[in-house]
C-alpha cells in the first residue's frame, strides 16, 4: 500500500459508517474497472447528448457556478 492511499484509509476511518461504505463502494469499481467504457443508462443519454453539444458550442460553466454546484455538496 502507497503512503498517500494508507494516509487516506486512516482518514476515511474517522468518517461515519456510511461514508465509509461509499468510499468502499467508489474503491471496489475503481479496481475492477477495466478499459472498456462503461454503459450509459438509455435514461441518461438525452442529457450526455445535450452536454457534448454544450461543449461542441464552448459554452462552459463559470466558476462562481462551478462554486455554487461544489457548495451543494457540502455537508
Amino acid at each position: 500500500m502507497t503512503k498517500l492511499f494508507d494516509q487516506a484509509v486512516i482518514a476515511a476511518r474517522r468518517l461515519p459508517d456510511a461514508m465509509q461504505d461509499e468510499i468502499a463502494r467508489l474503491v471496489l469499481h475503481l479496481s475492477q474497472r477495466s478499459d472498456e467504457p462503461e454503459e450509459i443508462d438509455p435514461a441518461h443519454l438525452p442529457a450526455v447528448f445535450e452536454g457534448l453539444a454544450q461543449v461542441e458550442r464552448g459554452e462552459f460553466a463559470t466558476e462562481a457556478e462551478l462554486e455554487a454546484a461544489f457548495r451543494g455538496f457540502d455537508p
